[in-house]
C-alpha cells in the first residue's frame, strides 16, 4: 500500500492484517551530536498511565507485558534515528492508547532538521507518515498516539511539545518522576585486580540496577580512562564480593541517565620471564576445516554473548530484543517436515512475560549464504513462533537493511530477517570494551579475548579486504580507456566501493569512540540502487571512487577519492577559515594545528568572490605563508587540504592490495590533518567600552555602599 502522508491532529486507520508496528522518529543529524530518546506510555481511559513500569524510556526500555519495547538508536547516511516496537496483539485490553515521544538531553527540537515520523509494519513496510515542521522551544515532544478504534487500530498525529524535558512530559501523563540524589548512602570501595587495595569509587542506585539497552554513552571524559582504554558501566546493584550496598528505593522512576565508572581488566604480573605465554580462553591453535572454524566462532560469539551483558544487549538490540539477559544455545536440532535441521544457534530474552527467540546462521572465511538454507530456517521460525533469523557472515551489506540473499517475501510474514557481518560484530565489541563500557575485570577480559580471537586471521572472521572478480577487469579497462558505464561489471565493483566505506566507518567509529557515517545526499541515501548508479556513472566517466565520512566533532567532512587512472588515493578535508584577521593571521591560525602534519600536504585557499585559488605545499607554506596570498586585498574564506598517496591495485590481500592502501590513507591522514584541527568559532560578542566601564562603576559603588553600612 502507499504511504500515508498525515498533518497534524490527522489520522488513519491501521490495515487489519496488520498486527506489530515499528515506529520511527528520524532527524537529518547522523553525526551523533544530538542525543534524541524516544519512549512510550501506555495509557488507560483516563489519559494517565496505570503504573509507572508502562512509562517505557531508557531507563526501563519494555512494557511489563513485552508489548512495547524500545529498540534503540540507529543511523545512516542521511540521518539518525529511534525505533519503538508495539505489538498490538499483546497489548492489556484496559490499555487504550500508546502515546510515542520523544526528548532531547540538551537543545531543543525547533533546532532539529528534517524532523519526522514514520509508521512501519513487521516487515518494514511503510504506513504512514508525519513530517514536524513546527517545533520549537520544546524539550519533549509527542509525535503520536497509536489508539484504540472499534475492533482495530488508528495511528494520530499530535504534534505536541513540552519545555519541560521527559520528566515533565511523562509527569503530565501521571507517572511519578524521582529524579532526586540519596545522600545518606556513602559510596563503596570496588576492588580491582592489580597491586592496588582498593580502585575506583562506585555508587549503585537501585533505580539505576536496570541499564539501558538502547542508549549507549556517547562518550566517556578522557580522565575518566584507564591507561587500557577501557569503560566500566555498573550492570547490577551487587558483585560476588558483597560490598556494594544500593541506595534505598525510592518511588517513582530516574529519568536522568546512568554514567561510565572505570574498572581496570585483570593484569598478569607474576610471569617468571617475558617467554611464559599467558593462557587464552579462545584458542586459535587446532583450527582446521572450515567446518571447523565455523563452529569455534560461532561458539566464542554465543558464549561471549552470554558472559558479558553489555555486548550481549548491544548485539541482540540490532535484531529487535527486548532488554533482559540474553541466553544462547549451539547448534539445537528441529524437525522440519520429514528432516532435522541443525541452525548454528539459538539467541533468547524473556522481558515482561514475552520470550524472543531468534535463530542463528553462521558463515566464516568464504562461506556463503544460500537462499535455501536461509528460507529453510525462516520456516523454522514461522513454525516454532519465533521472532526472527540472523545471518552472519564475513559479506558487509552494501547498504544499512539490506540482505545480501533474496528469499521469498512471502515467508518474512512471520518472522524478520537480519543480516550482520563479522566486521560490525567486531565493531560492537570494540567499542562496548572501549567506549560504552562493561560490568566487571573479569567481563573486561573475556570480551578483550574475544576480540583478540575474531581479529585472527585462522578464526574465520574477516574484515572487508576483497573487492570481488569485477575489480582486475574494470581496472584494466579504466587504463585502457574502454570502460563504459554500460559494462556489467561495473555495478559490482561500485556496490564493494559501498561495502568498503561502510567497513571504513566501521573501523573508525571503533576506535574514536563515536557514530562515523558516511554522507550521502538524501535522495541517494533513500534508494541503494540510485546511490549504486551514481557511482557507476562516475566511474565510467571520471575512472575515479569517492566517498564523504562525516566524523562527530571533526572541524570537517573528511572525503576519500580512488583515482583508477592515476593509481592514487587522494584523501581531503575542507575548513572554514577564520572570519577575522588578515590573510597572513588565517594562514597563521592553520600552521598553528598543523604542526605534525606531512610536508607533502596541499594547502589550498579559497578567496571570498573570487574563482581562481592558490595552492601550495606545507613544506613550503611554513617557510614563507606569503605564497597563498596573491595580493594584499585578498579574503581567505575556506583552507581545502589534500594528501595523496599510493593506491594498491590488486582485488585482495594485504601487500599491494586496494583495501589496505584506501584504509591506510583514510586513518593516516585523520590522525595526522583532521584530528588536530579545530573549527575556528568567533569571540563572544563584546560591550562597548562605555556600557563596560558604566557596568564596573556601578558595581564597586554599590560594593562600596554595601561596606559602609
Amino acid at each position: 500500500m502507499d504511504e500515508i502522508v498525515l498533518r497534524k491532529g490527522a489520522n488513519c486507520e491501521v490495515p487489519s492484517e496488520v498486527e506489530s508496528l515499528q515506529v520511527v522518529v528520524a532527524w537529518d543529524e547522523p553525526d551523533g551530536e544530538v542525543d534524541v530518546d524516544a519512549a512510550a506510555l501506555l495509557l488507560a481511559g483516563d489519559r494517565r498511565v496505570r503504573s509507572d513500569a508502562e512509562f517505557v524510556f531508557f531507563n526501563q526500555p519494555a512494557s511489563p507485558d513485552g508489548s512495547v519495547r524500545l529498540v534503540g538508536r540507529s543511523s545512516t547516511e542521511s540521518g539518525s534515528h529511534e525505533l519503538v516496537r508495539i505489538d498490538l496483539v499483546r497489548i492489556d485490553p484496559e490499555v487504550d492508547c500508546v502515546a510515542v515521544t520523544a526528548s532531547l538531553g540538551d537543545g531543543d527540537f525547533g533546532s532539529l532538521a528534517g524532523l519526522r515520523l514514520r509508521i512501519l509494519d513487521a516487515g518494514g513496510e511503510p504506513l504512514a507518515r508525519y513530517d514536524i515542521d513546527d517545533a520549537d522551544a520544546e524539550t519533549a515532544f509527542v509525535f503520536c498516539e497509536v489508539y484504540r478504534r472499534g475492533p482495530g487500530w488508528k495511528v494520530r498525529a499530535v504534534g505536541q511539545g513540552w519545555d519541560s524535558g521527559l520528566a515533565g512530559l511523562a509527569s503530565d501523563f501521571g507517572v511519578t518522576v524521582d529524579d532526586g540524589v540519596d545522600s545518606d548512602v556513602p559510596p563503596v570501595d570496588d576492588a580491582p585486580l592489580g597491586e592496588e587495595a582498593d580502585g575506583a569509587v562506585v555508587q549503585v542506585d537501585a533505580a539505576e540496577a536496570e541499564p539501558s539497552l538502547v542508549e549507549p554513552v556517547d562518550g566517556v571524559p578522557d580522565e575518566s580512562l584507564d591507561p587500557d582504554g577501557v569503560a566500566q558501566v555498573i550492570e547490577f546493584p551487587a558483585t560476588p564480593t558483597g560490598r556494594v550496598r544500593p541506595t534505598r528505593p525510592r518511588p517513582g522512576v530516574r529519568t536522568s541517565k546512568r554514567a561510565a565508572v572505570v574498572v581496570r581488566p585483570p593484569r598478569l604480573k607474576l610471569a617468571g620471564a617475558e617467554t611464559w605465554q599467558p593462557s587464552r580462553l579462545f584458542s586459535i591453535s587446532g583450527v582446521g576445516t572450515a567446518e571447523e572454524q565455523e563452529k569455534r566462532a560461532t561458539s566464542a560469539l554465543l558464549a561471549t554473548v552470554m558472559a558479558v551483558p553489555a555486548f550481549g544487549r548491544a548485539l541482540s538490540a540490532r535484531f529487535g530484543a527486548p532488554a533482559g539477559p540474553v541466553e544462547t544455545f549451539l547448534e539445537v536440532p528441529f524437525g522440519l517436515g520429514e528432516s532435522t535441521v541443525y541452525p548454528d544457534g539459538v539467541l533468547r530474552v524473556a522481558r515482561g512475560g514475552k520470550l524472543w527467540t531468534a535463530v542463528l546462521e553462521v558463515k566464516t572465511g568464504s562461506g556463503q549464504l544460500l537462499r535455501e538454507q536461509v528460507e529453510r530456517y525462516l520456516d523454522v521460525a514461522r513454525q516454532e513462533g519465533y521472532d526472527t533469523v540472523v545471518t552472519l557472515s564475513n559479506e558487509i551489506a552494501a547498504h544499512p537493511g539490506e540482505h545480501p540473499v533474496l528469499v521469498d517475501k512471502r515467508k518474512l510474514r512471520r518472522a524478520t530477517l537480519t543480516h550482520i557481518s563479522w566486521a560490525e560484530v567486531l565493531h560492537e565489541a570494540k567499542f562496548t570494551l572501549h567506549h560504552r563500557g562493561v560490568g566487571d575485570p573479569l567481563q573486561a577480559w573475556i570480551l578483550h579475548e574475544f576480540i583478540r580471537y575474531i581479529e585472527h586471521p585462522r578464526s574465520g572472521a574477516a574484515t572487508f579486504e576483497d573487492m570481488g572478480p569485477s575489480w582486475v577487469p574494470v581496472r584494466e579497462a579504466i587504463h585502457a580507456g574502454t570502460l563504459r558505464g554500460s559494462d556489467k561489471k561495473v555495478p559490482a565493483v561500485a556496490a564493494a566501493w559501498v561495502r568498503l566505506v561502510r567497513h571504513l566507518c566501521l573501523r573508525l567509529s571503533s576506535d574514536l569512540g563515536v557514530n562515523v557515517v558516511p554522507s550521502v545526499a538524501r535522495k541517494l541515501a533513500g534508494d541503494p540502487a540510485a546511490h549504486v548508479q551514481s557511482i557507476v556513472t562516475r566511474l565510467a566517466s571520471e575512472g575515479a571512487l569517492e566517498a564523504v565520512i562525516k566524523v562527530p566533532l571533526a572541524a570537517g567532512p573528511l572525503t576519500v577519492t580512488a583515482d583508477l587512472r592515476t593509481s592514487q588515493v587522494r584523501t581531503s578535508v575542507a575548513v572554514r577559515a577564520p572570519q577575522e584577521g588578515n590573510g597572513q593571521r588565517r594562514i597563521a591560525w592553520l600552521l598553528r594545528q598543523l604542526k605534525d602534519a606531512p610536508d607533502a600536504l596541499l594547502v589550498e585557499a579559497v578567496f571570498a568572490a573570487r574563482t581562481e585559488t592558490a595552492c601550495e605545499q606545507l613544506k613550503d607554506v611554513r617557510d614563507n605563508p606569503t605564497m597563498l596570498l596573491p595580493d594584499r586585498g585578498v579574503e581567505i574564506s575556506a583552507f581545502r587540504l589534500s594528501l595523496a598517496s599510493a593506491m594498491g591495485t590488486k582485488r585482495s590481500g594485504q601487500r599491494g592490495a586496494f583495501v589496505p592502501s584506501v584504509t591506510s590513507a583514510v586513518e593516516a591522514f585523520y590522525s595526522s590533518v583532521v584530528q588536530p584541527l579545530k573549527a575556528w568559532q568567533p569571540a563572544a560578542p563584546k560591550l562597548s567600552e562605555d556600557v563596560e566601564s558604566e557596568a564596573i562603576e556601578t558595581q564597586e559603588s554599590e560594593v562600596s555602599d554595601e561596606a559602609i553600612s
